[in-house]
């Protein structure tokens, strides 16, 4: 691998980890809990029986492999220049429906709360948690307020404990956040190891999308900025950037790796977080230099040159960047026409193979218990594939939180339907499971924080009608 770079966010591996939603995944095959739900099967309603008998007659491996043309069809420069930020002309008040659903996702948060330090379990029922995830949860509890799930006092007590941890907790060579954590102890671990002190490096990546949420609630909440800005404070930020670039920590065989962290999408969407306050990143937020395009089922799709072969890094196309870029900023970290491209591309697909897409990275219910899957990566199209590009495109799943995301910020027939699927099939007694397996037709019975964290906020979105750091009127740090 070359040393100068380091794999993209949001993966588990031993050596190289930089993802925050990849909590403890190792650890959720010991739970016994998990294990007696993991081969239930989901109930289809009837309307769906007919498609789902279709997919089987329909060899949908061999349609990915033709739908694929390179070069694709890049994105006319002038769709590219910026703008104001976007927000979906449908947004307002919530449904009725709407309304249960992000009842239920604060569900998970209240299952997995921990008291003593007011962090939240990235994964249900195991105390471990990543700055993604706890971002997610900050997420969860914003949205929880102001949807009127939980009352104004309740957040204030839990946001102050939050922002408190986060503000004095154990940093990585007290520097930055370690990658992982005990939730319950503070101590900082390694992942799937709770109890043995650990310090595995930091990730810019996880630090970004924290970045924004503080930003954030200090905004929309001035009697809490104080809090936000101790957490800030308590960061020695300045190794998170490097020549415009954002970079993170590794430690291999006991020595530290410093290398620069991400691909189109989540690099730019991180980038945001850390512009908002003051750092350079401008070479991170460059979403045109490194990018090409690939047609997949007639749509051109951007991806990252800069693929495994070239640098050591998967350039996974994943949905989740550029449904939070489109909620929390409005495109302004990457381009809206990237995200419509995205989004009918896995039209497309649906419409070829009649098979619901909605595609990102998650964790799983069973081994290998976290994979990417997209729309491109390293070449191949529609693969699903761990952080060392093993292959399981027999675990693709349909995410739920990229069919709510995609339905609350187009709001389209196909993500209407993605949408009543969710509800149909992935409701679970303590929040929403994270997806629907393509191959195995039954539910992918994970629960985590960050699946129902952006529900929560995809919700809040519509309910608010602008992109939430615009609603929070966050402003931008003085250069």
């Amino acid at each position: 691998m070359n040393s100068d770079f380091e794999p993209p966010p949001k993966m588990l591996s031993i050596l190289a980890c930089v993802g925050g939603v990849v909590t403890a995944i190792v650890a959720i095959a010991g739970l016994n809990s998990w294990s007696r739900h993991l081969y239930q099967t989901a109930k289809l309603p009837q309307s769906d029986r007919a498609a789902t008998a279709s997919v089987h007659t329909i060899d949908i491996a061999a349609l990915d492999a033709k739908s694929v043309v390179l070069p694709g069809t890049p994105v006319d420069l002038s769709q590219l220049k910026e703008a104001s930020p976007y927000a979906a002309p449908h947004l307002g008040r919530l449904t009725a429906n709407e309304i249960v659903t992000a009842h239920h996702a604060w569900s998970y948060f209240q299952r997995n709360w921990n008291p003593k330090t007011g962090l939240v379990n990235s994964v249900d029922g195991f105390t471990s948690v990543t700055m993604w995830d706890q971002a997610a949860a900050i997420a969860a509890l914003v949205s929880a307020r102001e949807l009127n799930i939980v009352s104004a006092t309740e957040f204030d007590t839990k946001m102050r404990q939050m922002l408190t941890t986060l503000a004095s907790m154990p940093l990585y060579q007290k520097e930055l956040p370690n990658k992982v954590y005990n939730a319950t102890t503070l101590l900082p671990v390694n992942y799937g190891q709770l109890d043995k002190r650990e310090e595995i490096g930091w990730s810019a990546i996880d630090l970004g999308r924290m970045a924004i949420w503080l930003k954030i609630v200090g905004s929309k909440y001035p009697a809490l900025r104080s809090h936000t800005e101790k957490v800030w404070q308590h960061w020695q930020v300045d190794r998170l950037t490097k020549n415009g670039q954002m970079y993170g920590t590794a430690v291999v065989n006991g020595k530290e790796q410093y290398n620069q962290e991400g691909r189109l999408g989540y690099e730019n969407y991180a980038a945001f977080g850390l512009k908002l306050w003051g750092l350079d990143v401008e070479r991170a937020l460059d979403h045109q230099s490194q990018t090409a395009f690939v047609n997949l089922y007639g749509q051109g799709v951007p991806y990252d040159r800069r693929d495994y072969a070239s640098s050591g890094a998967n350039n996974y196309v994943l949905s989740e960047p550029f449904i939070l870029d489109g909620i929390e900023t409005g495109f302004q970290a990457l381009p809206k026409a990237y995200a419509d491209r995205i989004l009918a591309a896995q039209e497309a697909r649906y419409r070829a193979t009649k098979q619901f897409t909605a595609v990102t990275e998650d964790n799983l219910d069973r081994p290998p218990y976290f994979v990417y899957s997209g729309l491109f990566v390293n070449g191949q199209p529609w693969a699903t594939i761990t952080d060392t590009r093993q292959q399981h495109n027999n675990l693709r799943f349909l995410s739920t939180k990229a069919a709510i995301g995609w339905h609350m910020l187009y709001n389209t027939s196909y993500t209407r339907q993605l949408y009543d699927f969710v509800q149909a099939n992935l409701k679970s007694e303590h929040g929403w499971y994270n997806g629907f397996y393509e191959s195995l037709r039954q539910p992918n019975r994970a629960l985590t924080a960050n699946n129902n964290g952006v529900i929560l906020e995809s919700l809040l979105y519509k309910q608010v009608g602008k992109p939430l750091v615009v609603w929070a009127g966050v402003e931008e740090a003085e250069e």
